[in-house]
């Protein structure tokens, strides 16, 4: 107890001090988001593995389903900057718990689900209760790292997606494995029932967890708050003021959208077609499927934080981005041309989760290191919500194509040269504005 009295006495050097604050910050705030990112992750994706069986007992061709899991981005482009600018004004705290129990309702009651049109309702309307968590987090992060802090952060966060097909995906396996027929249930309704339950638990623990700011930081002493807001103060100096008119009408954010679309479409083509690629490939079991997944997932969860860390170190955003995302081409291109062959599709299979999945973190470095504020919460639902139209437009284009030519290959080259162009666009933008 005297120790711990002195070392609390004894002054502490700005070294020290810093590091200090910005791991309690980071162990307070980064595992409870990243949890958080996990559920919706899980509830946004599990259609993948839902359509093992889903698509057989209601009869739905992979055009419906592409269209019914695309549909969700339609709804979240509609209300995405709206939720964003919410957050901005009311806070993180009860806007997040907001989001999250909604959508875990939403998922649950896909159980309900017996038609094409109810699909595509109950999709449309988790789309709405979703809408802004994504960007609201890349912008409540915003609020407590400055920029050349963020890449790391944005990582670790978005780490939750392969965490989420780690576990999701034995997770899923098991229970279309095993929860088949169980009262009178089809493993598939037991899926979306069971795992849009943590995100209810997870919303409400969100009101007690999250802080709105740095100034409503009570766990934080008043040092480590001026530190923080003195850090933020010196890194917002060179954004300027952009009002909500600058933000639509600025080039470089719709440059950073085209870049960010072509980006999720390698990224959804990952997260909607791997369970279906798996099986292609000759293995049915959905155990096994689920099993499979650990692989790509795993390695893009490493992948992810590896690339992310050299890219803050470096203090170097594009060819960091430009060349993961050829990555991920590559993989899918592998994936499709040895769709025939389990071991060498399983290799093309994981560079195009590394590549697809990596891109995201690396890709939010670049519009937070030049908009703030306001600006910031519009800018980034602005470039999400236009951008993630890809994950509409990517399961749909591969299923109206697997259905006309019976085979994913050429919807998977298709985004393999998606991934490509937003690696070249990369480019036109500045190295001095996001190398910070």
């Amino acid at each position: 107890m005297l120790n711990d009295s002195l070392q609390t006495a004894a002054p502490v050097g700005p070294q020290a001090l810093e590091a200090r604050t910005y791991s309690k910050v980071t162990w307070r705030i980064v595992p409870f988001l990243m949890l958080c990112y996990l559920v919706a992750y899980l509830d946004r994706v599990n259609v993948g593995f839902a359509k093992l069986q889903m698509s057989a007992d209601l009869h739905f061709s992979d055009a419906v389903y592409g269209f019914g899991a695309g549909i969700f981005f339609i709804a979240y482009f509609i209300l995405e900057i709206p939720s964003n600018v919410i957050l901005h004004r009311v806070g993180a705290r009860l806007w997040m718990a907001r989001i999250m129990i909604t959508w875990g309702v939403i998922s649950s009651a896909m159980v309900f689900v017996t038609t094409p049109m109810s699909f595509y309702v109950m999709r449309f309307l988790l789309g709405l209760a979703e809408a802004g968590f994504y960007p609201g987090v890349i912008l409540y992060l915003s609020y407590w790292y400055p920029s050349h802090r963020r890449g790391k952060m944005f990582a670790a966060f978005a780490v939750a997606v392969p965490l989420s097909g780690l576990i999701g995906g034995p997770l899923s396996g098991i229970v279309l494995h095993s929860f088949s027929g169980w009262l009178g249930l089809a493993g598939w309704k037991w899926l979306f029932f069971i795992e849009g339950l943590p995100s209810i638990a997870v919303g409400i623990a969100a009101i007690f967890v999250l802080t709105d700011g740095i100034s409503k930081a009570k766990w934080l002493t008043d040092d480590e708050r001026g530190l923080l807001e003195a850090e933020i103060r010196a890194d917002s100096a060179h954004k300027g003021e952009h009002s909500l008119l600058q933000v639509f009408t600025n080039a470089r954010v719709w440059l950073l959208t085209v870049i960010y679309f072509c980006m999720i479409c390698g990224f959804y083509t990952v997260g909607f077609w791997l369970p279906t690629l798996i099986s292609s490939t000759g293995v049915k079991d959905p155990l096994q499927i689920g099993l499979l997944t650990v692989i790509p997932y795993g390695a893009a969860a490493v992948a992810m934080l590896l690339i992310s860390r050299s890219a803050d170190r470096r203090r170097e955003r594009r060819w960091h981005l430009a060349l993961t995302a050829v990555v991920g081409g590559v993989g899918l291109i592998l994936s499709a041309a040895f769709g025939n062959q389990p071991a060498l599709a399983m290799v093309g299979l994981t560079l195009a989760a590394i590549g697809g999945l990596s891109t995201l973190p690396l890709f939010w470095s670049l519009p937070t290191s030049f908009l703030g504020g306001s600006a910031a919460a519009a800018g980034i639902a602005l470039i999400n919500s236009w951008g993630n139209l890809a994950g509409f437009v990517s399961p749909y284009v591969i299923g109206f194509i697997k259905d006309v030519t019976n085979s994913t290959n050429l919807g998977l080259y298709v985004m393999a040269g998606a991934l490509f162009v937003g690696a070249l666009l990369t480019f036109a933008v500045p190295a001095r504005v996001v190398n910070r």
